[in-house]
């Protein structure tokens, strides 16, 4: 027979593995973050940001480890031409939801410490307006998963 405090722990671990993405004062939530694995000295993170507050909030800095720099990089094609451009803000409306993935948005990492190996974790601290600062793990993902351009 397991022990109440032994029978607890085991619970407090189960639930663990279900707890809600995270939040900050329940008005910004971030879902599925994940980094690129990196083959060169720069690398790439990713992730959903749902504003489910009731104002106005903006993503201002992002801070890695990881990396000597990390900046928001917005990515367009201008027909054959890929064109990235370091974001100041981004701006995320109250209700809305906005996503970092390949081939626009994203997160990225410059000067890499150290490559990005599948399976490792990339530990980011997200910075807003209002909302302060969130911290998160993003996993990385095999190079080739989620499409895009040049790696971002």
């Amino acid at each position: 027979m397991m022990s109440p405090l032994l029978r607890a722990a085991f619970l407090l671990l189960a639930l663990a593995g279900f707890a809600a993405p995270a939040a900050a004062g329940e008005s910004i939530v971030v879902s599925d973050p994940w980094a690129r694995a990196s083959v060169t000295a720069t690398g790439a993170a990713y992730l959903t940001l749902e504003n489910a507050g009731g104002e106005d909030d903006a993503l201002v800095e992002a801070r890695s480890d990881v990396a000597e720099k990390v900046e928001i990089h917005d990515m367009t094609m201008d027909g054959m031409v890929m064109r990235m451009r370091k974001l100041d803000r981004l701006a995320l409306p109250a209700g809305e939801t906005v996503r970092l993935a390949p081939g626009g948005l994203h997160i990225m990492l410059i000067r890499l410490h150290g490559p990005l190996a599948e399976g490792n974790a990339v530990p980011l601290t997200l910075v807003f307006e209002k909302a302060g600062e969130i911290d998160i793990s993003a996993t990385v993902r095999k190079a080739g998963h989620g499409g895009g351009h040049g790696g971002h």
